[in-house]
C-alpha cells in the first residue's frame, strides 16, 4: 500500500482506520475507491483483531460525493452512471449491515455521496467547521447512495426534506440537536476525539455487541411486531454464543462473597 492508493489502511490496535485518499478530488468516489472500500469491509469483518472501523478522509475534506469526471466518462461511453452507483449503494448497505461498528470522522465537506457514506455508519464525529448536506439537486441529480432513505431517520423529516430539496450545506453545529452526530469538536481535536470514541466501542466488543448491531440493522424501519420477534430471537441466539451465564455468574460472584461475610 502506498500514498497513491485510493484508500489508506492503518491498524491502530483494535481499530482499523480507513482514509479516503483522493485529496485532489476532495475524496470523490470513483470505481477504484469504492472497490477498495468494499474489499476492506470484507477484510475487517473477517479479522478477529478488528473491533471497530473508522473511516476518514485525507486532504481538505472527508468526501465531496461522486466523481463527476467519472460520471461524464461513463455517459460519453454510452453507459448510465447508475450502474456504478448501484455498486456504491451496495457498498454502503454492507457498511450499515456490518456486525462491527463503523465510525465516520468528518471534516471539510461531507456532501452527497460523502453524506451517504456517513449515514451508513453507526457513529459520526465531526469537526465543527464541516459542511454537511445532500447537495444532489444543485447539480440536477437525485440521491443514489442512500440519503433519501437514511437521512430522515438520522436528522428528522423536516430537516432531511430541506436538505434534500434545496441541496443546502449546513455546518456540523446545525446538527447538534438531532442526535445524529455523537461529538462536534474543533478540527484540531478531531482525531483524538474519534480515537477515544472508537476505543469506547472497542472496549465493548463481543459477540453480544455484534448480535445487537446486526439486530439493529435488521429491524430498522420494521413493523413493531416483527421487530419484537427478532429481538427475542436474537436474545436466544446470543445467550449461547456469548456465554451469558458465565458472565452473569462472574458479575454476581463478588456480591455473593460479600453477602456471605456480612
Amino acid at each position: 500500500m502506498t500514498d497513491t492508493d485510493p484508500l489508506i489502511v492503518e491498524q491502530r490496535g483494535p481499530v482499523r482506520w480507513l482514509r479516503l485518499n483522493r485529496p485532489d478530488r476532495r475524496n470523490a468516489l470513483d470505481i477504484t475507491l469504492v472497490e477498495a472500500l468494499d474489499q476492506q469491509i470484507t477484510s475487517a469483518e473477517a479479522d478477529p483483531g478488528t473491533a471497530v472501523i473508522a473511516v476518514a478522509g485525507n486532504g481538505p475534506s472527508f468526501c465531496a460525493g461522486g466523481d463527476f469526471h467519472q460520471f461524464l466518462e461513463l455517459h460519453e461511453s454510452g453507459q448510465n452512471p447508475v450502474d456504478f452507483l448501484t455498486d456504491v449503494s451496495a457498498c454502503f448497505s454492507r457498511i450499515a449491515a456490518s456486525p462491527k461498528p463503523w465510525v465516520a470522522v468528518l471534516h471539510g465537506h461531507a456532501v452527497a455521496g460523502g453524506l451517504e457514506l456517513a449515514l451508513a455508519c453507526d457513529v459520526v464525529v465531526a469537526a465543527d467547521t464541516t459542511l454537511i448536506g445532500d447537495g444532489h439537486v444543485q447539480r440536477r441529480l437525485v440521491p443514489a447512495g442512500g440519503s433519501s432513505v437514511r437521512l430522515p431517520g438520522a436528522v428528522g423529516r423536516g430537516l432531511s426534506r430541506w436538505l434534500l430539496l434545496t441541496g443546502e450545506l449546513l455546518p456540523a453545529t446545525a446538527f447538534a440537536n438531532t442526535g445524529w452526530i455523537r461529538s462536534i469538536v474543533p478540527e484540531a481535536d478531531l482525531d483524538a476525539t474519534a480515537t477515544r470514541i472508537c476505543h469506547q466501542l472497542a472496549d465493548r466488543h463481543s459477540p453480544a455487541q455484534e448480535h445487537l448491531k446486526t439486530l439493529l440493522h435488521r429491524i430498522d424501519g420494521a413493523a413493531p411486531d416483527y421487530a419484537l420477534h427478532e429481538e427475542l430471537a436474537t436474545f436466544a441466539d446470543n445467550w449461547q454464543a456469548s456465554s451469558v451465564a458465565d458472565a452473569l455468574r462472574e458479575f454476581l460472584a463478588p456480591r455473593t462473597t460479600k453477602a456471605t461475610h456480612t
